[in-house]
């Protein structure tokens, strides 16, 4: 880990640089590295096509503050949109209060998430919420649950898993931790998990100690006659920004045994972004996307998966005798840090089962734990063809240079950055420290947080009009 001893100074010229404080020559090489890589043409990033798609103006352009370009809000409010651009939560509707920790019951998230019509959830109380064991659902459309109101230290579910099953849902900063629990084999909780979910953005949560993936966006494969059903009955149209996904638990309760998955974009699922996240010791899926699924993956910061980061796969065994159908990644400005779990050989992307993949890789850095350019691309090079252009990218998103990344993940990443628990202040660290580990046990790391319960009021006025309905 030695050589990457210069991590930190630049981390820390890039994090000033962002209001001013360090010049170029300061910075020297220390984010983007040699490593750095364009490969969307002779001229990288500047070729042919529209701006933010590789072409003129690029896919590397000066991001607009939190939200990024076509971002929503600002500061605390802030979060990206990508191909949910049009989502706007419970913004119309009444705003509920929270007012108990209870799961369920009068004043609960629960009760909150059952009421019907638009609404903005809340909360006039901080600390955990135990599932017990339990799935915490959102079945009605139109909501938006503002983790960010709760009085310190916000919200974190334990003990299960938060599943979205509708429409026009925004959720930011919460934390959801399921954990093993106190059970046995065949306990297989997602962290949060969408299913035939669509218009959704999962914004400024952390994710971790999933028994299965820590964050998913899935659905049936083929409900439907033909491959424009099949991607309107699944998930789509969802933007995952700025969330910590990690250290979802390995030798655990999975009926599968070694598991440990950041994020399943399954087949078909399309107009996905993933956005300023942080993957840190997943074993794999960080994220997968199964067959047929199309979306961008840009400016996140992957750190010790074992066996691969980002990955694209089409089994035979599932889609036989359907059609294959072509899989559109664009993957931008991305940092990708083997650590003591990754295997040497990892790549930034690999391809394998047999469906073919359309490909876009511009801007990235991929390294090995001594700081040598690590593989972007692996695998079965009969299935991926490399494009000059984006083959899929969101309406007004600009990508930021892979040279701010990690500051960027150090400063803005995960529930209440400004505000960090224990928990995902120590996951930060150690992933840009380069001192991750993969866990089977959430006891291995200090077990569930025990924060005492608060309560304040919920102000208005203290939100910038963030929650308002629209004139």
């Amino acid at each position: 880990m030695e050589k990457r001893a210069g991590w930190w100074g630049a981390v820390a010229c890039v994090a000033l640089s962002l209001f001013g404080g360090c010049g170029e020559d300061d910075a020297g090489t220390g984010g983007a590295r040699a490593t750095s890589s364009s490969r969307g043409g002779s001229d990288g990033a500047t070729t042919g096509g529209d701006p933010g798609r590789g072409g003129a103006g690029g896919t590397t352009g000066a991001s607009s503050g939190t939200a990024g370009a076509g971002g929503e809000g600002t500061g605390r409010c802030a979060y990206q949109r990508g191909w949910a651009r049009d989502v706007r939560g419970g913004l119309d509707g009444k705003v509920i209060s929270v007012t108990t920790l209870d799961p369920t019951g009068p004043g609960s998230l629960t009760e909150a998430l059952e009421t019907e019509g638009p609404r903005v959830i809340v909360f006039e109380v901080g600390g955990v919420i135990d599932l017990g064991t339990e799935a915490m659902r959102i079945r009605e459309p139109y909501v938006t649950i503002a983790g960010q109101t709760a009085p310190s230290p916000g919200i974190t579910l334990i003990r299960g898993t938060l599943r979205v099953g509708t429409h026009d849902v925004v959720v930011q900063h919460l934390r959801v931790r399921p954990g093993v629990a106190g059970q046995s084999t065949g306990w297989e909780p997602d962290g949060i998990a969408l299913f035939q979910a669509h218009d959704v953005i999962i914004d400024h949560c952390s994710v971790t100690w999933a028994v299965d993936e820590n964050l998913t966006a899935s659905g049936p494969r083929f409900d439907g006659d033909d491959v424009q059903a099949w991607r309107e009955n699944t998930s789509h149209r969802v933007t995952f920004s700025r969330n910590l996904v990690a250290e979802a638990l390995r030798n655990a309760t999975h009926s599968k045994g070694d598991h440990s998955m950041g994020s399943l974009i399954h087949d078909n699922v399309t107009e996905i972004l993933l956005w300023g996240n942080l993957y840190a010791s997943n074993v794999a899926r960080n994220p997968l996307f199964k067959g047929g699924a199309r979306g961008a993956v840009v400016n996140n910061f992957i750190a010790n998966p074992r066996l691969r980061a980002v990955r694209y796969a089409l089994p035979s065994s599932e889609w036989d005798p359907r059609p294959y159908v072509t899989g559109h990644l664009s993957i931008v400005g991305n940092v990708f840090h083997h650590g003591r779990d990754t295997n040497g050989n990892a790549a930034l992307l690999s391809v394998g089962g047999d469906g073919p993949l359309d490909v876009f890789l511009d801007d990235n850095v991929a390294e090995d734990t001594d700081g040598a350019p690590a593989p972007l691309l692996a695998g079965n090079a009969n299935l991926w063809t490399e494009t000059t252009t984006a083959p899929s990218w969101p309406p007004e998103v600009t990508a930021s240079p892979s040279s701010g990344v990690l500051a960027a993940i150090q400063a803005d990443v995960g529930a209440r950055p400004w505000d960090r628990d224990a928990i995902d202040t120590r996951i930060v660290q150690e992933a840009l420290g380069g001192t991750s580990n993969h866990i089977d046990h959430e006891d291995e790391v200090g077990g569930y947080p025990q924060h005492m319960a608060t309560s304040a009021p919920f102000v208005a006025a203290d939100w910038d009009g963030c929650f308002e309905p629209a004139p």
